[in-house]
């Protein structure tokens, strides 16, 4: 076999690898055969790579320093700052893009208008995405600088400004296939990437993750015409589209479009209900008598939000939950598609803790059963439980699904305060007759409650 048909086949295997690890990751059960099916594809990709290059030390020693980073951060991140992690790599991803696509227009002697284009789409998208998932980071890791939801008037006609600015570069790159057109569409891609994603929340993060993810899979492909690498293509363009579903599915979970995400907000100026008022029956309660509670319920459902992440109390829920079954009470874990800062960040969390994949029930499959469950435990939840949006059709969540916890027979509340969520609103389930509010730390107040089921 010779060696150009040798590589087609490998490229072949590897995009099947590719696809397959897709359709694992699809379900938490089969997610981790998934990822592996996806990362040998991956290093059977670039492997083949190297072999059909004459040189390749540098790129060699590259490989290896990023192994060593990449295992270095897998190993040494938590499992809380994993939607930093993702958001960092989505960059680097895009930054890549625009690196490779660049040193192949600078060795260009006279390249096809479709392939300049292609080099212009990969900057173009490429460096978005790399200043998007910057900021993006910086809201999830809490930096002051990104703290505020940065926006000013006419921002967006400053954006589509810049957006008409960068087709009439990419037209001068391509007439004139000169340099100084690249290094003009990076900068302005710089731009319109920081202020693409400074005026959005930090609970639109789920959305905004995978929206990134799927430019940093559209940035790949096109790259990929760009040196002409067939696995490339496929590849990111799999990233691409699974980035665009996910995104669709993030934005129908949250009932609002991709533009209102983008360019809207939630604008929490218009609710009625004054919140000293709405709170006025909240009625607190103990680790002690939460406990006495759960020893009579038969089952228990437990609503994890971004609460539990900040106060890393996944371990704590596990051992709670396990106490409780040895004692045969049924409990499982609801979970709302964009509770957390990325998608499926409680999956990852609860995963971490080792609780049981079957336990973890999808919003759909849950609210069905909501009516039977004894005690719904909410830990550090807020607007995916509001019970507003079914109800206020003037609420800047109405018609947004929720997990119907006041369904439930006791409902028991693990938070710091009373604070709002994302959406600004208050949450009646605080002050319903069959709430209580458990005031504290997530994680200390699960550990006081499994000493006191010890105790019983």
């Amino acid at each position: 076999m010779d060696t150009s048909a040798f590589v087609k086949l490998s490229y072949l295997v590897a995009a099947a690898l590719f696809i397959l690890g897709l359709k694992n990751m699809a379900h938490p059960r089969t997610a981790v055969r998934g990822n592996m099916l996806g990362a040998a594809g991956m290093f059977l990709a670039v492997i083949v790579t190297l072999m059909t290059l004459e040189q390749f030390g540098f790129i060699a020693v590259a490989a290896l320093v990023g192994a060593v980073i990449g295992l270095v951060l897998a190993q040494r991140i938590p499992m809380t700052e994993m939607p930093q992690l993702v958001a960092l790599c989505n960059g680097f991803g895009g930054i890549a893009s625009t690196l490779v696509a660049g040193a192949e227009f600078l060795r260009m002697e006279a390249e096809t208008p479709d392939v300049l284009i292609a080099t212009a789409v990969s900057a173009v998208i490429g460096t978005v995405t790399f200043w998007g998932s910057f900021v993006a980071f910086g809201k999830l890791q809490g930096l002051k600088a990104f703290s505020k939801n940065w926006a000013f008037p006419g921002q967006q006609a400053i954006n589509a400004l810049l957006l008409l600015t960068l087709i009439v570069l990419t037209a001068w790159m391509v007439s004139q296939q000169t340099v100084a057109a690249l290094i003009a569409i990076v900068i302005v891609a710089s731009i319109l990437g920081f202020l693409l994603v400074t005026p959005i929340g930090g609970a639109d993060m789920p959305v905004v993750i995978a929206l990134l993810n799927s430019y940093s899979g559209l940035a790949a492909a096109a790259t990929g015409f760009v040196i002409d690498n067939n696995v490339l293509i496929i590849a990111g363009s799999l990233v691409g589209a699974s980035g665009v579903i996910l995104t669709q599915i993030m934005c129908k979970a949250m009932n609002r479009s991709l533009t209102n995400v983008l360019f809207g907000g939630i604008d929490a100026s218009s609710v009625a209900g004054d919140a000293d008022e709405i709170y006025a029956t909240v009625r607190s309660t103990s680790p002690d008598d939460v406990a006495m509670i759960l020893e009579n319920a038969q089952r228990v459902v437990i609503v994890p939000g971004y609460g539990m992440a900040v106060a890393q109390a996944q371990h704590a829920v596990r051992e709670m939950a396990d106490l409780l079954g040895k004692n045969g009470t049924d409990v499982v874990y609801a979970i709302h598609p964009v509770a957390g800062r990325m998608p499926g960040h409680m999956n990852v969390l609860l995963a971490e803790a080792d609780v049981p994949y079957d336990k973890l029930k999808e919003m759909d499959e849950i609210n069905p059963t909501m009516v039977t469950a004894d005690v719904a435990i909410v830990i550090g939840a807020n607007d995916v439980v509001n019970p507003v949006a079914r109800t206020d059709p003037k609420s800047p969540i109405a018609g947004m699904p929720i997990i119907d916890v006041d369904k439930a027979r006791t409902v028991i509340v693990i938070k710091r305060s009373l604070s709002p969520g994302f959406a600004g609103i208050p949450n009646p389930l605080f002050a319903a007759e069959n709430s209580l509010m458990l005031f504290g730390d997530g994680k200390q107040a699960l550990l006081e409650i499994v000493a006191a089921l010890k105790e019983a």
